[in-house]
Order: structure tokens, then C-alpha cells, then sequence
């Protein structure tokens, strides 16, 4: 019941505009106390209104008051916070579960507002001012009020680790820089801070300056998508049109032909009722004499008309024109099928997103591996395959394959089944004299000349051609030679997108040989060339 009176008494000694303990108290003419800051503010507002009064009573004074401290109540309030006694704080001042309660209240703990770093402790408003009126503790580092104090704390020597070791990358305490991380390269944590910071700041920049290259592009997106659908309406619709156009011109042709045709008919259909007539009547005559006189003229007249039973032949009608028409169809249903691939692939081509970087390890590569089969379609017939159509061998006898229009006939070549777009990886196990590493578009020609054909020498393929110890990189014709060690495992890696193609060496490390900066204008297959060195093999490896 004591302690319940004290708490009364206290609770009298609180502002009731911060429901904090006074500050600098002072008492206005209707007798309540508040503290100086507080009612001068709350006067304030009101100093348009000429009228001032008190918060709590409501009686009003003019002019303004004067304020003055009350010496007395401050002393009073002074004493209180020496004896750590206080007023009862409202209950939502209390800290609760989640709430990062003050290190320094005893029995019911009160929320703390801010930590520090140095002590390290957490602190509620009245145990904190001892860092703002004692000059030792005003240069301690005060955060918001946190939970995660002991992550600032060495655990091995239980000081606070104000040290950052670049060395081991870790925070450190003083001891610790003395101790195990003596020599290391050390530096402040506020100075590491503050550089990491500032890369921070510059990564931000980088990033906001990307979403405004994006936000640029989505428009460009739009826009370009808004004219590329207008475009391809206005180019179907005039291909309509001009289809309902001939479709127009080849019905009103075959109507004016049908007229003509079926005029010519009924004339010629009358003269014969007529000759048929005329025969009828000179056979019933009875006069011998009046129809040997007669019958001359109507020899004549039956000589001079066609008799369709020996002159027309059969009709087709306008067969020929249904059959044109579909001809006609089938030809245009053909272009569009063949057309329709490139018109879809182009497309689903345009990327518009920030590129990725190129990886850098084997297990960055290996995430991007695919699967690759030889197509035997395409394999010239000394080039037998094996290993469920992944390894290619150059021999002396011809293989039984079938003719087919994809397989080539003067080059010991083999492309792969598959065409590859997007990011690719995929590495090959060669062995013998030559050969060579490529990849081309399914277009290349099968036979013709060594450019019209060869892997590496036209602009439909990229090749790397393995020859003893040596690399060379060929392109359109153009040899780049590349000196350094033979590997016997090469990796290609593939940004179809982007347009990026790079050749490896692969053994404990990845050795760029040879990368190529393009664009590529259809999908890529792998492929192989041998160099009439029988026994040499070359194989796509199976990658985990």
C-alpha cells in the first residue's frame, strides 16, 4: 500500500501534455505545472487567437503569461530521478513480448527507445539521459533499440568489436587484433563501413539507372509491339484483300466465260432444230421430182454447220480452273508454312533484359549443360556413330546410310539433331591428328565447294579447328590462331541471345581459347569435321 502512495504522489509531478516528468517546470497563474517546452509550445499555436489558457482547467489569460521556472518543483523533481523513483507510466509504455526492453529498470521493464553500442546496453527515455547530460557518455554510439547487441560482442574476449578485419573478413575486437589477427589487414568498423556503404550507394545508382533503362524499354516494348501487330494486321489484311480480290476476278471471269460458252451453245442448238425441221419436212414429201429438186440445197446446208456429235470433244468444263485454284492454294499454304518458323522464332527472340554475366567456374558452366545427340541423317558415310549417336569416328569404309537430303557428301562432317538457342553448355572428348569443333546453321550447304560447305568457312558456321598441338579459330575464312597448350576436353558455351559463343579448354580450370561477340540470326547446331585422318574420334560428353 506504500509503494501505491508513493506512485500517487509521483504521478503528480508529471507534464500532462508529454505525460513525461517535468522539465524545467513552471507553474502558470491558474496553478498547474507543466513543463516549459510544453505549454510554451501549446501557447504558441494559440498566440493568433490573442487568447491563452490551460490545457487542463481551461481558464483563459490575457495577455500571455510570463514563464518563469519554479526552482522549487525542479529541485523536487531532481531529487526523484536520483532515487530512480518515478511516475507510473501508462501501461502501453511497458515492454511486451518482441519489445526490446531497458537493461537498466528493475521489476516491471519499460520499452527501451534507444541501445548503445559501447556499453552495450538498451535504455529507456529517463535511464538514457545520462548519454546526453554526461560528457564521457555523449561520444558513446546510440542506435534504435535493438535485441541484437551480443553480435557486437567478441565472444572470446567479451568486448565490443569496433574492428573489422579485412584479411578474414569478420568483425574483431581490440584483443582479437592483438591476438590471432595480429598482422592481418585491419581497419575500423566505421571505416569499413563507410566504404561499403558508398559501394552500396553506387550499386543503388547502378540499379535505379537499370530500372530506368527498363522502364524505358517496357515502353519501347509496347510501342514497338503497338506497330509491329498494326503492320502485321495491315500486311494480312491486303493479303485478304488481294485474295478476295482474285477470288473476285476469277468468279466473274468464269461467269462472262460460262455466258459466252452458253451462248454459242444455243445458237448452235438452234440452226440444228432448224436443219431438223427442214430434213423432216422434205422426208414426208410426196413428190419424187420436189425432193430431188430440194435435196442439194439441204446437203449444202448440213455441210456448212458443225455437227457436234463429230466436232466437240469431250468437255472438262471449268475443272481446270478448280484445279489451278488449289493448285494456287497449295502453293501459298506452303510459303506460309515455311515462312511461319522464322516469322515465331524471330519473335520469341528479342530479349530485352539486363545480360547476365558470363559464368567463370566449370560449376557455373555445368549449369547451363544440355543434352546433345548427332544426327546420322546428316553424317558423312565414313563417319560412323556411336554411344547412342554422341561420338563420331573417322574410318576408311563407307557406312550403308541411305541418301538423304541433309547428308553431306564431300565433307566429313556431322551436325547434331538439335538446334540450340538461349544459354547453352556442352563439352567434347576429341582424339587423333584434326578435327574440328563447330557449331552451324542447319542451312549450310551439303555439297559444293569447300566454302559453300567446310565448317568455319562461310558466315553460317563457327569452327575450332584441333590440329596436333595447335588452335585455330575460323570464321567466313578468316583463321585467328590461338597459341596455347592441346586439350584434349573442350567447352562451348552458348548466350544465343546476347550473341556470345566461347570455346574452353577444360581440365582443373577453364582456359578461354577463343570467344566471339555476334548476333545470330537462327538457332546453332553443334557439329563435327574430320581431317581424313581414319581412327580419329570425337564425342559429346554426358555431363552431371
Amino acid at each position: 500500500m506504500a509503494q501505491q502512495g508513493i506512485q500517487l504522489d509521483e504521478a503528480k509531478f508529471c507534464c500532462s501534455i508529454c505525460l513525461d516528468l517535468l522539465k524545467d517546470p513552471v507553474a502558470i497563474p491558474c496553478g498547474h505545472s507543466y513543463c516549459m517546452s510544453c505549454i510554451k509550445s501549446c501557447w504558441d499555436e494559440e498566440d493568433q487567437k490573442k487568447i491563452h489558457s490551460c490545457p487542463q482547467c481551461r481558464q483563459t489569460f490575457t495577455p500571455r503569461p510570463v514563464l518563469v521556472k519554479n526552482t522549487m518543483l525542479a529541485e523536487l523533481v531532481e531529487e526523484l530521478k536520483k532515487t530512480g523513483l518515478q511516475a507510473a507510466p501508462p501501461d502501453h509504455w511497458y515492454a511486451g513480448p518482441g519489445d526490446v526492453a531497458c537493461d537498466f529498470c528493475t521489476g516491471r521493464k519499460v520499452k527501451a527507445i534507444k541501445s548503445c553500442l559501447v556499453c552495450p546496453a538498451s535504455y529507456c527515455e529517463q535511464h538514457l539521459q545520462s548519454h546526453y547530460d554526461e560528457p564521457p557518455l555523449k561520444k558513446h554510439k546510440l542506435v534504435e533499440a535493438t535485441m541484437k547487441l551480443q553480435e557486437n560482442i567478441c565472444s572470446r574476449h567479451d568486448e565490443v568489436m569496433k574492428i573489422f578485419c579485412r584479411t578474414d573478413q569478420q568483425c574483431i575486437c581490440y584483443l582479437c587484433s592483438m591476438d590471432e589477427h595480429k598482422g592481418h589487414d585491419i581497419v575500423s568498423a566505421a571505416a569499413e563501413r563507410t566504404e561499403r556503404q558508398q559501394k552500396i550507394q553506387q550499386r543503388i545508382q547502378n540499379r535505379e539507372k537499370d530500372v530506368k533503362v527498363l522502364q524505358q524499354e517496357v515502353k519501347a516494348i509496347n510501342l514497338s509491339a503497338d506497330k509491329a501487330v498494326e503492320d502485321s494486321e495491315k500486311n494480312f489484311t491486303e493479303l485478304v484483300r488481294l485474295i478476295e480480290k482474285r477470288s473476285s476476278d476469277v468468279k466473274e471471269q468464269i461467269r462472262s466465260q460460262q455466258k459466252a460458252e452458253a451462248s454459242r451453245a444455243e445458237e448452235l442448238q438452234e440452226k440444228l432444230k432448224q436443219e431438223i425441221a427442214e430434213l423432216e419436212q422434205l422426208s414426208h414429201t410426196e413428190d419424187h421430182t420436189h425432193f430431188l429438186h430440194n435435196y442439194p440445197s439441204l446437203s449444202r446446208l448440213s455441210e456448212s454447220t458443225d455437227s457436234p456429235g463429230t466436232n466437240i470433244r469431250p468437255l472438262r468444263y471449268f475443272e481446270d480452273v478448280t484445279a489451278a485454284v488449289s493448285e494456287a492454294r497449295d502453293k501459298l499454304q506452303g510459303i506460309l508454312t515455311e515462312e511461319w518458323p522464322k516469322i515465331s522464332w524471330t519473335v520469341t527472340q528479342m530479349d530485352v533484359l539486363l545480360p547476365k554475366p558470363e559464368p567463370k567456374t566449370r560449376a557455373e558452366f555445368l549449369q547451363y549443360s544440355c543434352q546433345i545427340t548427332l544426327d546420322p541423317n546428316t553424317a558423312d558415310r565414313r563417319l560412323p556413330l556411336s554411344e547412342r549417336n554422341r561420338k563420331a569416328t573417322c574410318m576408311r569404309e563407307e557406312q550403308l546410310y541411305s541418301s538423304h537430303p541433309d547428308r553431306f557428301t564431300e565433307r566429313y562432317q556431322v551436325l547434331s539433331r538439335e538446334g540450340l538457342t538461349g544459354r547453352c553448355y556442352w563439352e567434347v572428348e576429341w582424339s587423333g591428328t584434326a578435327v574440328s569443333i563447330a557449331v552451324s546453321y542447319k542451312d549450310i550447304g551439303r555439297t559444293g565447294t569447300y566454302n559453300e560447305c567446310r565448317f568455319g568457312f562461310n558466315d553460317k558456321s563457327w569452327a575450332l579447328d584441333c590440329y596436333n598441338n595447335n588452335y585455330k579459330f575460323i570464321h567466313n575464312n578468316i583463321k585467328t590462331l590461338i597459341p596455347v597448350p592441346r586439350s584434349s576436353r573442350v567447352g562451348v558455351y552458348l548466350d544465343h541471345r546476347a550473341g556470345i559463343l566461347s570455346f574452353y579448354s577444360v581440365s582443373e580450370s577453364m582456359t578461354l581459347l577463343h570467344r566471339v561477340q555476334t548476333t545470330f540470326t537462327q538457332p546453332l547446331h553443334p557439329g563435327f569435321w574430320f581431317r581424313y585422318y581414319y581412327g580419329d574420334t570425337v564425342e559429346l560428353c554426358k555431363l552431371k
